[in-house]
């Protein structure tokens, strides 16, 4: 069968690093002649790239491949094969291989571009399958003409891996140690996004404040900073995945002075006690979060700051999930997202002793959200009648409002700012400024200026 009369689909499951992992495979595929559809029912082939970081991502990742196998076996349906990549198929290769039988071939994550190869296969021999599961990470599949998914901003990855090693985290297993992307390849994607009309850049990796650590024996974070604020184009840069101990003064001062760069952190601290914290093979302590915070808020006024926190650690007692509680009363973050401790094979949390009760867990979760959702509220209704640029994203489902996004919100985890228009249409992609009018906890409503 000829490339081009062949139709694939992608489904990307996960974070945003592995969207980038999906468009560059999705890239190599069109570049090879295939025909890349949206809609799994116009498809002859359907690629899931898969997450598999904790329980409910695996879940999720699980039930999508039996939703495409579905497709598959119904004789209304074009799907002939099913390929999963990414982080599922890095651990739990043979799993699949072995019990679900309509999936034809498997890819871990050091062999996105082994995927034209993969499918090439497929119809090469029909009763085909192989595992294409090898070391895990690596950074061989990234490249400048992925299939960008994104309208108004891009994800640009700049690193894979990690080298911290937290004890509940499989990271490390699924993605390997940390790899910088080489600078002169960052800087020359950027300018090929800019060139495509795009101008909000969103850095990502698994911890970007470790960027350069590897390659140029430093953190070089704040030089890859200074150097894509040079692109003409790029009109804003926003950071994210950070760790508090990576957080020093030259990336301070080159967030604090550089225009370009959004007045934005994304901190994952994970915990509010030292003792939690050290069970999890974290650097930070309560002390270290407390002066950072003090430092950036001090440099930086106007900084929006967001962070993750964990529940239901093992051995987490009631003392010390307070300790959590009332250190975020303090720190007051301006964006929290939580979730609940997921025991991964492979990790030292797996087996650890006095593991907590799932009521327990989902009790605490609540817990938190509550007393965030009080902060976020302060802050939203702070920002009444405040002047704000805001990018234009989308329009919502309703069709009344415009929803885009200031320096302060992140796609996809922060809350969007609902937009009227008070004259003409507004252009998917365009920044205007926008007065902030109504607030609740976790929406803005504002109007053109």
């Amino acid at each position: 069968m000829e490339r081009e009369n062949i139709s694939i689909s992608l489904i990307a499951l996960g974070c945003s690093k592995n969207l980038v992992d999906a468009e560059c495979m999705s890239g190599d595929l069109k570049k090879a002649g295939y025909n890349i559809v949206d809609d799994i029912r116009d498809s002859d082939v359907v690629v899931i790239n898969t997450c598999g970081f904790i329980e409910s991502a695996k879940k999720e990742a699980i039930d999508t491949i039996l939703n495409a196998a579905d497709f598959k076996a119904s004789e209304m349906s074009k799907v002939k094969k099913i390929v999963v990549t990414g982080c599922l198929p890095q651990r739990y290769s043979k799993d699949i291989i072995k019990d679900l039988p309509e999936v034809d071939i498997v890819l871990g994550t050091s062999h996105y571009q082994d995927i034209v190869e993969a499918v090439d296969s497929l119809f090469a021999d029909e009763d085909f399958r192989k595992e294409y599961v090898s070391e895990a990470g690596g950074i061989e599949h990234l490249n400048n003409d992925r299939q960008i998914s994104t309208s108004s901003y891009a994800w640009l990855k700049i690193g894979e891996g990690c080298l911290n090693r937290c004890s509940f985290c499989a990271i490390p297993i699924i993605r390997g140690k940390f790899v910088s992307r080489p600078l002169k390849d960052i800087i020359e994607e950027a300018e090929l996004i800019a060139s495509g009309g795009i101008t909000e850049i969103i850095l990502a990796a698994q911890d970007t404040t470790n960027y350069g650590l590897d390659l140029y024996k430093k953190r070089t974070l704040p030089v890859l900073l200074r150097e894509l604020s040079k692109i003409e184009g790029i009109e804003s840069i926003r950071v994210m995945y950070g760790y508090m101990d990576g957080i020093d003064d030259e990336l301070i001062e080159e967030i604090k002075t550089n225009d370009k760069v959004c007045k934005y952190l994304d901190i994952p601290i994970q915990h509010g006690d030292d003792q939690i914290l050290k069970a999890m093979h974290r650097k930070d302590i309560v002390e270290l979060i407390t002066s950072r915070l003090e430092r950036l808020r001090s440099e930086i006024p106007g900084i929006i700051i967001r962070t993750t926190v964990m529940v239901g650690f093992p051995g987490e007692t009631e003392e010390q999930f307070s300790n959590l509680k009332e250190n975020l009363k303090r720190w007051r973050f301006d964006r929290l997202g939580c979730f609940m401790f997921s025991p991964e094979e492979g990790t030292p949390a797996y087996d650890m002793p006095d593991q907590i009760d799932e009521a327990t867990k989902e009790r605490r979760y609540k817990e938190i959200y509550e007393l965030q959702s009080e902060i976020s509220k302060e802050y939203n209704e702070a920002r009444l009648d405040s002047k704000v640029e805001v990018i234009v994203d989308s329009v919502s489902e309703d069709g009344i409002f415009y929803q885009g996004r200031s320096y302060g919100e992140a796609p996809d985890v922060d809350p969007v700012i609902n937009i009227a228009a008070t004259k003409e249409e507004l252009v998917l992609g365009k920044r205007y400024m926008v007065r902030i009018v109504d607030c609740s906890e976790y929406e803005l409503t504002g109007v053109t200026i």
